[in-house]
């Protein structure tokens, strides 16, 4: 079973690396005009650090990899202190829309908490869950479901409080 969930990440990861081609507008990552090359900005957060988290079925806790992922959103906004985040809590379309509101909301709570632990002040970060209400992707087979298992931190410019 460990197996197959290891292999599912893995296999998500790179489905959503091939969905979120940066150089597809003409401005890569690494392009010297392009927004993604300020390592202060959001589009280098979103891009590089990376600003979601992939949950298995029915699960808030957190994957190897996506603490690896919490490890460099909490070194990024240890660095950019002018920025607050709002973690959003996402789930599959499977159960009922009250079940997935607070799985969303477990989802959101567990990379706080995450963030919190690597030091990130708690005054910074705030929570929704949308459960089932925003998909990512739109389709009734497992390689919907999985990336729609997720959340996602969104950056917001301005003080905490």
């Amino acid at each position: 079973m460990q197996f197959g969930l290891k292999a599912l990440v893995v296999c998500s990861a790179l489905a959503l690396g091939a969905c979120t081609d940066p150089g597809r507008l003409g401005q890569g990552v690494n392009d010297a005009g392009g927004p993604a090359a300020d390592p202060t900005s959001p589009a280098y957060f979103q891009q590089t650090v990376g600003d979601r988290v992939l949950f298995a079925v029915d699960q808030s806790d957190l994957t190897p990899e996506a603490q690896a992922i919490l490890n460099a959103q909490a070194a990024w906004l240890g660095e950019n202190g002018l920025y607050t985040a709002v973690i959003e809590g996402h789930a599959d379309e499977q159960g009922t829309r009250q079940y997935n509101i607070a799985l969303g909301a477990a989802r959101a709570d567990a990379v706080r908490t995450y963030l919190i632990s690597r030091g990130v002040a708690g005054s910074r970060l705030k929570t929704v869950s949308f459960g089932k209400e925003r998909p990512q992707e739109v389709c009734s087979e497992e390689a919907c479901y999985a990336q729609n298992r997720r959340s996602v931190t969104v950056l917001a410019a301005g003080a905490s409080g």
